[in-house]
C-alpha cells in the first residue's frame, strides 16, 4: 500500500499538520489500495509561495524552451504509459480498455495539442499604426480536478498553463490520486525547475478553498460539481481572480425520425454509459420523435441487454464499478425517485448486477415514459442511467432539450444535415455533435448556464492562461 504526499518545490513533502489520512479504495474491490496525508491552509501556503518564486524566471523562458519541457514530459509520459493505465483502472475502476486507449492517452494527447496550439497561436500583434497587444503569463494557477476523468482533467489544465509560462497548484480528487502522483512524477523527471509544479492532496473544503481564496492565486481553474463551483467562485471573488469553471450536465441527445434509428439509438446508449455513465457530457437525455418513440425505446433496450459488467483489470468493453460508495447509494437513490416519480425502467433497476456482490457495481439502466419534469430528467446522476423522453416536432425538441439549468453539451441526429445544423445552432450548449462525431483535442470544451465558463483543450484552453497586454507607442518612431 502507498502513502501518498504532497509535492511542494519540487519535492515530495509531509504535510505540515497531521489532518489524518485519507483512504484510497478499489471500487472493484473495495480494498484500500493507498492512503494520502492529508494537507491544510499551511500546505497551500507552501506550495503558493513556492510558484509564486518560480513565476518570474519560469514566464521569462522563450516559448521554445517551455515547450521543450512539455516534449519531455510526454516523452517521460510515453515511458510510463502502463503505470498510469493501471493507476486509473486502480482508484476509479475504469476498465483496461477504457484506461488504455481514452483515459490515459488524454496526457499525451493534449500536450501534442497544446503544443501546436501555442505554435500557431499569435503571441505579439499590432494594434492600430503605433500598438502592439502582447499575449503573458497569468501567473500562479490554482487548479482543482475530479475524480471521474482523472488524467484529462490534470492535463487539460496543467498543460496548457505551463506552455503559457504560468506556474501551478494542483489539487487533485482524493478519490483518484494514484494518477496525480504518478503525474507529480512525470513532471519531476521532466526536470522542470522546482516551484514551478506543486500537488497537495486533500479536502476540497479545506485545500480547494484555501486555493480559490489564497491572495498569491492569479487565477483558479475547477472541474466538478455545479455547487462545488459556487463555492469556488464565492472563495475566489475577494481577491478578484479570474475563474474558469466545468460543472455538472444533463445533455440532450435528440434523434430526429429521419436519422438511421438504429445506428443513432445504438451509439447514444453507449456513449450515455461509458465510464460507466461517470462523464459530465454523457448524453443522459434521448429525446426522441414520437412517431418512433416505440421503436427506439426497443432498440435502446436490445442495446442495453447486451452491455456487459465486470472485473476492469480485463481487457474489453465491458462496464467497472461507479467509483465509491457514496457514489453508488446516490445512484441507487436516484433511481428509486425514478421509480416512484412513475417513470417504467425497462431494462436494469435497483441492486447489483448478478454476481457481482463485491464492489461498487450499478445495472446498467434504462427508463421509458419519462417527461423533463421528472427528477431523473433534470438531476445529474452521473451513473449508466438512461431516460428517454418523446418529443412532438422541432420546435418542442429544441424546447425540452434546452429546458435545463445545465448547458455542457447536446447531440443532434437526423439524415438532414441542414436540419441538424438548424438545430445545433439553437441549442444552449458548450458543445454540439452532430450525426455521431466527436470532438477532437483542438476543440473547444466548456459550457453554457450552470455548465460554467471558460473553454479548455487546444488554443481555447491556452488562453484562459494568458493576459493580453496592450503597449501603446510600441512602433512609434
Amino acid at each position: 500500500m502507498t502513502t501518498l504526499q504532497h509535492y511542494i518545490a519540487g519535492r515530495f513533502v509531509a504535510p505540515v499538520r497531521d489532518l489524518g489520512r485519507f483512504s484510497v479504495i478499489n471500487p472493484a474491490t473495495e480494498a484500500q489500495v493507498a492512503e494520502i496525508l492529508m494537507g491544510s491552509e499551511d500546505d497551500v501556503d507552501l506550495a503558493v509561495a513556492a510558484a509564486k518564486q518560480a513565476f518570474p524566471a519560469f514566464s521569462a523562458l522563450s516559448l521554445a524552451a517551455r515547450i521543450e519541457y512539455a516534449k519531455k514530459l510526454s516523452v517521460v509520459f510515453t515511458r510510463r504509459y502502463g503505470e498510469m493505465v493501471t493507476a486509473i483502472t486502480t482508484e476509479m475502476g475504469a476498465p483496461y480498455t477504457l484506461s488504455h486507449d481514452s483515459q490515459a492517452e488524454c496526457g499525451p494527447g493534449h500536450i501534442t495539442a497544446t503544443i501546436e496550439a501555442a505554435l500557431a497561436l499569435d503571441w505579439e500583434t499590432r494594434s492600430g499604426p503605433k500598438g502592439a497587444v502582447v499575449r503573458e503569463a497569468v501567473g500562479v494557477c490554482g487548479m482543482i480536478t475530479p475524480w471521474n476523468w482523472p488524467m484529462n482533467q490534470i492535463a487539460a489544465k496543467v498543460i496548457p498553463a505551463l506552455v503559457a509560462g504560468c506556474t501551478v497548484v494542483l489539487k487533485p480528487s482524493e478519490q483518484s490520486p494514484l494518477s496525480a502522483q504518478l503525474f507529480a512524477e512525470f513532471i519531476d523527471e521532466a526536470g522542470y525547475p522546482p516551484g514551478v509544479f506543486n500537488m497537495v492532496h486533500g479536502a476540497g473544503p479545506i485545500v480547494g478553498h484555501a486555493i480559490a481564496a489564497h491572495p498569491d492565486v492569479d487565477a483558479v481553474s475547477f472541474t466538478g460539481s455545479t455547487k462545488a463551483g459556487i463555492l469556488v467562485a464565492k472563495a475566489a471573488a475577494d481577491t478578484v481572480k479570474r475563474v474558469a469553471q466545468e460543472l455538472g450536465g444533463k445533455s440532450a441527445n435528440i434523434i430526429f425520425a429521419d436519422a438511421d434509428l438504429e445506428a443513432a439509438v445504438t451509439r447514444g446508449v453507449l456513449h450515455c454509459f461509458n465510464n460507466t455513465g461517470q462523464s459530465c457530457n454523457a448524453p443522459t437525455r434521448m429525446l426522441v420523435e414520437a412517431s418512433v418513440y416505440d421503436q427506439a425505446v426497443a432498440i435502446a433496450v436490445k442495446v442495453g441487454a447486451k452491455v456487459e459488467v465486470g472485473d476492469p483489470t480485463k481487457p474489453g468493453k465491458q462496464l467497472g464499478p461507479v467509483s465509491s460508495k457514496m457514489q453508488f447509494d446516490k445512484i441507487q437513490g436516484c433511481i428509486k425517485v425514478g421509480i416512484e416519480e412513475g417513470a417504467e425502467v425497462v431494462l436494469g433497476g435497483l441492486g447489483k448486477p448478478a454476481g457481482l456482490e463485491t464492489g461498487y457495481f450499478v445495472k446498467p439502466t434504462i427508463f421509458a415514459g419519462v417527461n423533463n419534469h421528472m427528477t431523473i430528467a433534470r438531476e445529474e446522476i452521473f451513473g449508466p442511467v438512461l431516460s428517454i423522453i418523446p418529443f412532438k416536432d422541432e420546435e418542442d425538441a429544441i424546447a425540452i432539450a434546452n429546458d435545463t439549468p445545465y448547458g455542457l453539451a447536446a447531440y443532434v441526429q437526423s439524415g438532414n444535415l441542414e436540419k441538424a445544423r438548424g438545430v445545433a445552432r439553437r441549442l444552449r450548449a458548450g458543445s454540439v455533435y452532430l450525426n455521431g462525431n466527436g470532438q477532437d483535442y483542438c476543440s473547444p470544451f466548456g459550457g453554457y448556464k450552470q455548465s460554467g465558463n471558460g473553454r479548455e483543450w487546444g488554443k481555447y484552453g491556452l488562453l484562459e492562461y494568458l493576459e493580453f497586454k496592450a503597449i501603446n507607442g510600441y512602433y512609434a518612431t
